[in-house]
């Protein structure tokens, strides 16, 4: 049966509707699940006005047995068959029948016992009881109450309209009742309108000013904005957050084109689009990657006959822009040098010092990262940057507007005649700020973010700030994925415990907790990191488990071993060979360190064993300080019927210690080749897999 849900609400806040209608689904989906109503293909639709669910659900639940026990079957009757007060009595309690009761068995023996049929209820009756728990349940940034009631939500809801089955499903929360009725857009068709299906509301919305699907908005905000730059041969300056918003933001989308004096075409284009979209949210118009003097902006309206939304945009835009101006000559004018000894009334944290104190922290950490990547040349410039790139955070532009926060310290830089190769480090060193979002383009930048995110992770954690949960107060989770993802982009070779450690010396005595201590914290942290990265790029768990099971002593390196193990897993000897590591490890697992002397070697499969072991170890270990894992798993393999043949017909735990020694020797050899692979005993094999289902 087809399910629909609207809540009406007034205005909403774009990132109230967001989080709500996941909140809803997510929410809605479990409640019809535990009432046994699964819901297939669940839906949400939404705009600043409606939190809306479309699903088809059972028309009830299902019948289900169920049975009922009663007493045991040595008291329920007596030694000639008849039955006892006790088989009467719970027969009578169940109005049954002692002939319809049944033997059941169980661990504690033989019961008497009545099995039941129990219809299931209709949809109908079960749905008005879970809705307004789930409504109340909704949980918003910050909430509001209105008129008499203590029930809180983002905003007054003023309808609500449930349909099941092409019928109005009726239910009562806060002292609205619900019904088959919606309502046109609010200021072009106010009018109730009267739907049966999904169909029919999603049109009836539609010829009333509302377009219910945000996709859809999108589209029909980008094929306006077309219809106006085509023609002018411009494009658009990309703003995905700015488009989700707006489409979030409205019902029923219009585009309008505005203009603004070319005077302004002076401030960079990174400022100028930050202030028509932070004072107005409007986009910026480019042409050949330059600003034009227009602008395009989204009302919830049909249209503009007299061009009152233009204007009243051009006025405030005309306002944001002055301040823009102003605030990027003024900091001009003193310079980020001079500026720069302003960071020291800026904290950072209360247990870290200033901003000045992590900008000397900075110099240092980048200095060791420029040397280390091999980029001396570039290491003057990547400390100037490191000197300079906190300094924004007082210049009345980021004040202002502190999404340009390192954008526009390189702007500043890179106009008061600061090196490029500083500029752009500057610039780019808060990237990638998730994921998703573009790492630094250029090396200085690269290194400068790993400085700066490093800096923020070690310190944190030093002084013993836990991340758990949701609680993530410096970013240290984004922070982490920015490092890996900065690191994997490039194929940085690093020693990420000398890193870490590194930037440990240059906090000195402010690092609190034993640096062990620190450096354990951090390395499992960023294991975490590194494994939900490669989930989310689809590798298996046990590869992924056997990959970081080696250590990430080298970050990058971890990408190169899940790489091979992604690529050798079909190979016919990839299992055995998984179970030949497996039993290498189980054996010398505990053993002491020992060595090989040839000269103890005494049976052919030990020898012939060892000779190939030894070519191996030799011929592997360039590959591996390469990290091509591929050629030098490959080459391992050559070891596996070797060692079948080994343990066949050698006795590896042989009564002689001296013997005995040398076979482990051997085999501890082997295991070091085979540790900075992969720890292989995590892979599991299909044997294993069998055996985990079970």
């Amino acid at each position: 049966m087809e399910f629909l849900l609207e809540i009406m609400t007034e205005e909403l806040p774009p990132s109230h509707v967001r989080s709500a209608v996941e909140d809803l689904q997510d929410k809605l989906g479990r409640e019809f699940a535990a009432a046994q109503l699964p819901a297939s293909s669940l839906k949400t639709f939404s705009s600043s006005r409606r939190l809306v669910v479309l699903a088809e659900i059972p028309a009830g639940q299902p019948d289900r047995d169920m049975v009922v026990t009663g007493p045991p079957k040595a008291a329920a009757f007596a030694a000639d068959g008849s039955p006892t007060p006790a088989a009467l009595g719970f027969a009578r309690s169940k109005g049954a029948r002692v002939e319809d009761l049944q033997v059941l068995t169980t661990e504690r023996g033989e019961y008497m016992g009545l099995k039941t049929s129990v219809k299931g209820k209709p949809a109908a009756e079960i749905i008005p009881g879970l809705l307004p728990r789930v409504i109340s349940s909704l949980s918003f940034p910050r909430m509001m109450r209105w008129g008499t009631g203590l029930f809180k939500f983002s905003r007054p809801i003023r309808n609500l309209l449930c349909l099941l089955g092409g019928r109005a499903l009726v239910f009562s929360f806060e002292g609205l009742t619900s019904g088959g009725m919606t309502f046109g857009h609010k200021l072009r068709a106010p009018a109730p309108l009267l739907v049966d299906s999904f169909a029919a509301y999603r049109e009836a919305l539609k010829t009333h000013g509302v377009t219910i699907d945000a996709e859809e908005r999108k589209a029909v905000i980008l094929a306006r904005i077309s219809e106006h730059l085509t023609p002018i041969e411009a494009e658009l300056y990309a703003d995905p957050a700015l488009l989700d918003k707006l489409a979030s933001d409205i019902e029923c989308p219009f585009v309008v084109m505005g203009a603004f004096a070319e005077e302004y075409l002076r401030l960079p284009l990174e400022i100028l689009s930050t202030a028509l979209r932070e004072g107005m949210n409007v986009f910026s118009v480019v042409r050949g990657g330059k600003q034009l003097p227009l602008f395009l902006g989204v009302a919830d309206t049909s249209g503009d006959p007299k061009g009152y939304i233009r204007k009243g945009n051009e006025r405030v835009l005309k306002a944001r822009l002055a301040d823009a101006r102003f605030f990027w000559e003024q900091d001009l004018k003193t310079g980020l040098k001079k500026r720069a000894p302003g960071l020291k009334n800026v904290v950072f944290q209360d247990k870290l010092g200033t901003y000045d104190d992590k900008t000397q922290r900075l110099k240092k950490i980048v200095a060791y990262l420029a040397e280390k990547a091999e980029a001396k040349s570039l290491a003057k410039d990547a400390v100037l940057a490191a000197e300079l790139c906190k300094v924004d955070l007082i210049t009345d532009m980021v004040r202002e507007f502190p999404s340009l926060q390192g954008k526009a310290g390189g702007l500043y830089a890179r106009a008061e005649g600061f090196p490029e190769t500083a500029a752009r480090a500057i610039y780019e060193h808060y990237q990638p700020v998730s994921l998703e979002d573009e790492p630094p383009e250029s090396l200085g930048g690269a290194l400068l973010s790993l400085a700066d995110k490093l800096d923020t992770i070690v310190g944190v954690v030093g002084v013993g700030i836990q991340t758990t949960g949701s609680s993530d107060p410096f970013g240290l989770r984004r922070n982490a994925q920015g490092v890996c993802k900065i690191i994997l982009d490039r194929r940085l070779a690093l020693s990420f415990p000398r890193l870490v450690d590194k930037v440990m010396a240059a906090y000195g005595d402010k690092i609190k907790r034993p640096k062990a201590e620190v450096l354990s914290y951090i390395t499992e942290f960023f294991a975490g990191r590194l494994r939900y990265i490669y989930e989310k790029q689809g590798y298996r768990y046990d590869l992924i488990n056997a990959a970081l099971g080696a250590g990430i002593e080298n970050i990058h390196q971890t990408l190169l071993r899940l790489k091979a193990l992604d690529a050798l897993k079909a190979s016919p000897q990839f299992e055995p060979f998984i179970l030949m590591a497996k039993r290498v490890n189980n054996i010398v697992g505990g053993q002491s360190p020992s060595k090989v002397d040839p000269g103890l070697l005494t049976e052919k499969a030990e020898k012939d064993l060892y000779s190939t072991f030894s070519i191996i170890k030799t011929n592997s270990a360039p590959m591996l300080a390469k990290g091509d894992f591929v050629q030098a798993q490959k080459m391992v393999f050559r070891l596996q019927p070797l060692l079948d043949s080994f343990f066949e017909q050698v006795m590896v735990m042989a009564k002689e210690s001296k013997l005995r020694k040398n076979r482990i020797g051997l085999l501890l050899g082997i295991k070091k080749i085979l540790d900075p692979m992969a720890d292989y005993s995590q892979v599991v094999v299909e044997g294993e897999k069998a055996k985990e289902k079970k």
